[in-house]
């Protein structure tokens, strides 16, 4: 059993995630001139390693936000966690120069580093009791 460790939540049981396959595939700059081979190998065909691979993990149970892993396939070690969207790092944990990360279109649903800005949601450390409530 992994204990994988969210950048947002801390550590968690593997059960609490869901594997999202392989990180750092570009999404096609025009997919519309791909041809039905070309989007096949697009959609299906992905690398398999034996070693270090970079993986994409969604906290499903937790904060649903996803994340990168950089995970040895045969040991199980992970070697980094990292934010979506960042470059991925070799296995000392340090970021490499970009080797293709997701793409950073405004219609993309990999890009984002973080969690959602909560600058709008009020604070939930409330320390006095709203007015009208009873214990």
């Amino acid at each position: 059993m992994l204990l994988i460790s969210c950048p947002n939540c801390g550590s968690r049981d593997e059960t609490e995630f869901h594997y999202g396959g392989q990180a750092h595939v570009p999404y096609p700059e025009n997919p519309n001139e791909l041809t039905d081979r070309e989007w096949a190998e697009y959609l299906f065909y992905r690398d398999n390693t034996k070693g270090t691979f970079a993986e994409r993990w969604l906290h499903s149970t937790g904060c649903r936000q996803w994340f990168n892993m950089l995970r040895d396939t045969v040991t199980y070690d992970i070697q980094a966690i990292y934010p979506m969207g960042t470059p991925r790092p070799d296995k000392a944990g340090t970021p490499t120069a970009d080797t293709g990360t997701a793409s950073t279109a405004a219609d993309s649903t990999t890009t984002g580093t973080a969690a959602p800005s909560t600058s709008s949601t009020p604070s939930l450390s409330r320390t006095t009791a709203p007015e009208g409530a009873t214990k």
